[in-house]
């Protein structure tokens, strides 16, 4: 019984993951970690331990990978690292000639606005361009990334582009 809410719980969560290519979804889903915590009361599940989230093109690691659901549907996924070993996301998107890759100590994906919103020493790579900042938000829906610097001013912004 276990099993088969956390495997629904699992194909719910990448399912509904809107910056998959489309036939990411129709991909195996694939989860490492070395404990599982499923809430299925809350809607909290915690996978950690050098956890990895894997479906089609769709690449998430950290050591610990928080999702939270309402009603079995994702409402956000929170992927938390460090500074020697960051979050990391990768994904093939339809609108880019590359992966996007992104790194950070905290990142937030927030379903509802199609947002992932990078926390510390954040690093996105879109198609060709790189974007770096103490934070950065990028909007896969409508493909804008907005990128901030320390607030103490140590820390400036990096973007490169190539044309």
């Amino acid at each position: 019984m276990f099993m088969n809410k956390f495997l629904i719980l699992l194909m719910v969560f990448v399912a509904s993951l809107v910056f998959a290519l489309p036939e990411d979804a129709k991909q195996p889903i694939e989860i490492e970690a070395q404990s599982v915590v499923v809430d299925e009361t809350t809607g909290f599940n915690e996978f950690s331990g050098d956890a990895e989230v894997r479906q089609g093109s769709l690449l998430l690691l950290a050591e610990l990978i928080q999702v939270q659901t309402d009603n079995k549907e994702v409402v956000s996924m929170i992927a938390k690292g460090s500074l020697e070993k960051p979050a990391k996301y990768i994904q093939s998107q339809e609108n880019q000639a590359r992966f996007v890759e992104a790194t950070a100590t905290l990142i937030t994906y927030d379903v509802d606005e199609g947002m992932i919103f990078l926390v510390g020493n954040a690093h996105l790579v879109q198609g060709f361009d790189s974007f770096s900042g103490d934070t950065l938000d990028y909007d896969i829906n409508n493909d804008k990334v907005v990128v901030k610097g320390s607030e103490d001013g140590t820390e400036r912004v990096n973007f490169k582009i190539v044309l």
